[in-house]
């Protein structure tokens, strides 16, 4: 099969994630692939985002499928349930807008809490980035998406090592959001 240009984003979704661990900064290019499904679905009614362009699906599907490190089992059915992935997004929701929230509070004059939460329980130091050039708002907007974003990182292989390369997708926040936005935009239409 023909490889179009939109099999290789899961370039950028790697560059990016280790870009970020270097400079927290460029946590900010994670907004890209938060707004750009939220568009695809509410300008054309559909998934596509999830199905052809989400480089981090592609990812594990090149390691889970091509290199073999998923066990290729079905995933458990409460992981495609409703309660589990509205209950999921609902809690990412959440988190993002506890971002906001300490973000805002910052730029009101708040200190800058240079921590990346990872699975919103354990803070890892990330006191090498030099941060000083930019409003301490802005880092901390950076700190908070990061720790979301190396979160889903962290869950996404855990369920293709142990089912299908793509397991993550089942219940991927965004993937849910991107559906019940879908499910309104062709109920109205």
């Amino acid at each position: 099969m023909k490889k179009r240009w939109y099999d290789y984003l899961w370039i950028f979704s790697s560059i990016y994630l280790v870009l970020g661990f270097f400079n927290i900064l460029f946590a900010w290019l994670g907004l890209i692939c938060f707004i750009t499904p939220l568009l695809i679905s509410i300008i054309g009614g559909s998934k596509a985002y999830c199905n052809r362009y989400c480089g981090r699906g592609q990812l594990f599907e090149l390691l889970g499928g091509r290199f073999g490190l998923s066990r290729k089992k079905t995933p458990p059915k409460f992981l495609s349930s409703k309660w589990f992935r509205y209950s999921f997004l609902t809690f990412f929701m959440v988190m993002f807008f506890l971002i906001v929230y300490s973000t805002y509070l910052v730029f009101a004059g708040a200190t800058l809490n240079e921590a990346v939460t990872l699975l919103w329980v354990f803070k890892l130091p990330w006191q090498w980035v030099n941060t000083s050039f930019v409003s301490p708002w802005i880092a901390q907007f950076a700190f908070g998406f990061y720790g979301v974003v190396l979160t889903s990182t962290v869950l996404g292989p855990i369920t293709m090592l142990l089912f299908k390369p793509r397991s993550w997708c089942v219940y991927c926040p965004m993937g849910t959001m991107t559906q019940g936005i879908c499910k309104i935009k062709h109920r109205k239409g």
